[in-house]
């Protein structure tokens, strides 16, 4: 994996600030993207899995990590968790613990205490639906995506969206390509915008459009524990 700390973080804020999300450039390798892959069909790695057509959420499923968390994705938590906390900080005005681990016991205490990264897996035809991943009242902002599968070998289709929706004004949709290992940094429910009268705040939600064919597979990141 690469060293989070060697990403561009100067340009992923700026395109945080400027687009609620941000490439990262490469991550993981083609072996570490692989091996996480295999992981989904080792049911004793996960708590619980979710078809997304039984609850209207479009076509695929997925899958949430059962404690305790893979070294590489319990590895994401913490080694994000540094970058992105003075980001979050600056967004909601909220105070953040300096370590993820300290920010868990903030989840506990509101209840939450059901990990949240996941796996999902989608086949020919297979979407997802523009969404928020909001599981109580403890919501950290940002979140991360990571592209498992070989985009035009491996699948075709299934560009991952952010819509973003300000007051008085039509959606504004945008889509961030990714390449396989990459991962995407990105705001959960909303974010700050400068306008001519201040600053306001931006509804977004994000979603996978129509894999056209293959399957796509993505290990999604999320801060926040669930109720």
């Amino acid at each position: 994996m690469t060293d989070i700390d060697t990403l561009d973080w100067p340009r992923i804020e700026a395109d945080l600030d400027a687009y609620g999300a941000a490439a990262t450039g490469p991550l993981l390798s083609p072996e570490q993207c692989a091996a996480l892959v295999a992981l989904y069909d080792e049911p004793e790695h996960f708590r619980s899995r979710v078809v997304m057509a039984r609850h209207g959420f479009g076509r695929g499923e997925y899958q949430y990590f059962a404690h305790p968390l893979p070294p590489l994705v319990a590895g994401m938590r913490t080694g994000f968790w540094p970058r992105l906390v003075g980001i979050a900080h600056r967004w909601t005005g909220r105070d953040y613990p300096a370590t993820h681990a300290e920010y868990l016991e903030r989840c506990h205490a509101a209840g939450q205490q059901k990990p949240t990264p996941l796996l999902l897996r989608y086949g020919a035809g297979d979407y997802n639906c523009l969404h928020q991943d909001l599981y109580g009242a403890e919501v950290f902002p940002l979140q991360v995506a990571i592209l498992l599968s070989r985009p035009d070998a491996e699948f075709g289709g299934g560009a991952f969206v952010l819509t973003e929706q300000r007051p008085r004004m039509q959606s504004r949709a945008e889509v961030v390509p990714l390449r396989q290992g990459e991962a995407v940094v990105f705001a959960v429910a909303e974010r700050p915008v400068q306008g001519t009268r201040g600053t306001y705040r931006v509804k977004l939600r994000h979603g996978v459009s129509r894999v056209t064919w293959g399957a796509r597979h993505t290990l999604g990141v999320i801060f926040h524990n669930a109720a």
